[in-house]
């Protein structure tokens, strides 16, 4: 896989011309990381095809080997082939190590209560402080049996250490304000508990497209959730079917900063091989675009954007699709009205506090923002200027402010590998912009 973490920063070139490119992207690292578990789980060999091969989903795939899955990745032919067992893990220990990757470390978390052994799952140092309570209780009402291994930090975080004989099932709460991955993880191995598993969500649930993914992802594999809106689920004992081949959507979520390209910078952009029935939420950033003045048009193979003379500040609440949040607050500045996005505390608790770090960062431009709990309002600024770009480690921070160095000279991204997170490639990517 192309890494780029000896770069220590990457200086951004501006383009004085209107857009005129085409581009694809990877594949969808939520569908990647539901489908790799969920093949896991089922009884036979999947092949997925275009997946997508980033630190996150490797991660993962070094977590499913350790735990004695046969994995077999082909990155040129962009597929990985799991061997899925059933629902059971065959080793009896293993000490599992999966970075900043939260997606794995919540679904991992889940699938080994359905083992016979021991069982840790650790972190980087952002990993430990990212809560993970919600899931370790829920987990626990359904028989788990979970300890936290820095019991005296005030909330609960990875490292865990999970002792599996099973998952018992029955009744659990759980909370959906933090993250919306804590239900998918226990609804994807809820068919393999003993007993039917019922779930109540104890407050509103937040990014509910995800766990859209999460239910149509698994009735591809065989397995229909009962549920009434997302208030309560019934899940009974099943077993997933494996697929032959299963072909993961291009990313919706990478593919926002390039729809947003022509935003800041006039022209058109086409993004190939992706639709708006995609099943990520994410893809409802093309209607925001679409509000601020942009033209966006679908095609049979291709999505395509273009730019707006005079782009409109919006009041949008982007709880349902958090992660393009940071996307929208570098196109804010170039609209001729103020921007306020709602509903994402939940990015506080993200690979950075997103809300904090993406306000000071917009602020070292010289863009009047307001930081609120829930978000934060971008004001037009026309007296942009260049610095360097603080990434916290956080890919999204790299890839969203990237953009605003396509308009503003002197824009340097620190820490530019950070985007291997989830597209190795991004700024490779970003070139055929020119």
């Amino acid at each position: 896989m192309k890494r780029q973490h000896l770069v220590q920063t990457k200086q951004i070139n501006t383009i004085t011309h209107p857009l005129n490119a085409s581009i694809r992207v990877p594949g969808s690292k939520s569908l990647t990381n539901r489908a790799l578990l969920i093949a896991a789980l089922a009884n036979g060999t999947t092949k997925l095809t275009n997946a997508l091969f980033s630190d996150d989903t490797c991660f993962f795939v070094k977590a499913l080997q350790t735990l004695g899955f046969n994995v077999i990745l082909d990155q040129r032919s962009i597929s990985m082939t799991v061997t899925g067992l059933g629902g059971s893990i065959p080793v009896q220990q293993a000490d599992l190590y999966i970075g900043n990757a939260g997606t794995a470390a919540r679904f991992l978390s889940a699938f080994l209560t359905l083992g016979n052994g021991t069982f840790t799952l650790d972190g980087n140092s952002r990993m430990k402080e990212r809560p993970i309570g919600d899931l370790v209780n829920a987990l626990r009402q359904l028989g788990a049996k979970v300890d936290v291994i820095n019991s005296q930090k005030s909330s609960v975080c990875p490292p865990i250490k999970i002792t599996a004989s099973g998952l018992s099932g029955g009744k659990t709460t759980i909370t959906g304000n933090i993250s919306s991955q804590f239900l998918s993880a226990i609804l994807m191995i809820a068919p393999y508990a003993n007993t039917p598993v019922e779930i109540e969500i104890t407050t509103e649930l937040n990014s509910k497209p995800y766990v859209d993914m999460t239910l149509s992802v698994m009735s591809e594999f065989g397995i229909e959730i009962e549920h009434d809106g997302y208030d309560s689920f019934l899940i009974h004992p099943s077993r997933f079917s494996s697929r032959s081949i299963y072909s993961i959507e291009s990313d919706a979520s990478a593919a926002s900063y390039f729809f947003a390209a022509p935003a800041i910078c006039g022209g058109t952009l086409r993004v190939e091989k992706i639709s708006r029935k995609s099943k990520q939420g994410d893809i409802k950033f093309l209607d925001i675009l679409s509000a601020m003045g942009c033209v966006v048009a679908e095609h049979k193979n291709y999505i395509e954007v273009t730019g707006s003379s005079e782009l409109i500040g919006l009041d949008v609440n982007m709880q349902d699709y958090p992660d393009t949040a940071q996307t929208l607050a570098v196109v804010a500045p170039f609209a001729s009205s103020p921007t306020r996005i709602r509903g994402i505390f939940s990015a506080r608790f993200k690979e950075t506090d997103r809300i904090s770090a993406t306000c000071s960062e917009l602020r070292k431009i010289g863009v009047h923002v307001d930081e609120h709990d829930d978000g934060m309002t971008i004001y037009p600024s026309s007296e942009l200027h260049d610095t360097l770009v603080q990434t916290y480690n956080d890919h999204r921070m790299a890839m969203a402010f990237s953009l605003i160095g396509l308009r503003i000279p002197g824009i340097i991204i620190d820490n530019p590998g950070c985007v291997s997170k989830t597209f190795p490639n991004y700024f490779d990517v970003l070139e055929i912009l020119r």
